[in-house]
């Protein structure tokens, strides 16, 4: 279980584009790294939406958000063209990088279990530790704490 000062897990994953994204060419930058269970869904799109609206603050602070599902990049493109997502999805079909963040397991919903992820955010500074992780997400006011943490 990754613990806040922990050395964050690298990865490697691919973006919305099909660009590979690795974790480790991002040191000297304050990351945004959050999981959430599946595009176009109510509660993750309010949440992307939240940090959708806050960006123009993130890139002024240098902060690079990462937004991280088990959806392939062809629902990634349309979640992003749909609500005009200004910040970098990553696929994780595979599970690897949930795998590695511990956020990978089983989950309920109402009266159903299944296999998915849970939604929860690490934020990397830019020595490539764990400052702070959010166990317990508010969608619609997710990016301002976030904001407020780094």
């Amino acid at each position: 279980m990754i613990k806040e000062g922990d050395a964050a897990p690298d990865f490697t994953a691919r973006d919305t584009n099909g660009n590979t994204v690795r974790l480790s060419e991002l040191r000297g930058k304050k990351v945004v790294l959050y999981f959430y269970p599946k595009d176009d869904t109510p509660g993750c799109t309010k949440e992307a939406c939240s940090f959708r609206d806050a960006h123009s603050v993130y890139e002024e602070r240098g902060i690079k958000v990462l937004g991280v599902s088990l959806d392939d990049e062809s629902s990634h493109q349309a979640f992003t063209s749909k609500y005009r997502l200004p910040f970098t999805l990553l696929s994780d079909t595979d599970h690897a990088v949930s795998n590695a963040y511990g956020v990978y397991g089983e989950q309920t919903w109402g009266d159903k279990k299944f296999m998915g992820v849970a939604r929860k955010t690490f934020l990397i500074d830019e020595h490539g530790k764990v400052k702070k992780i959010f166990n317990k997400v508010d969608v619609e006011a997710h990016a301002d704490e976030v904001l407020a943490a780094f």
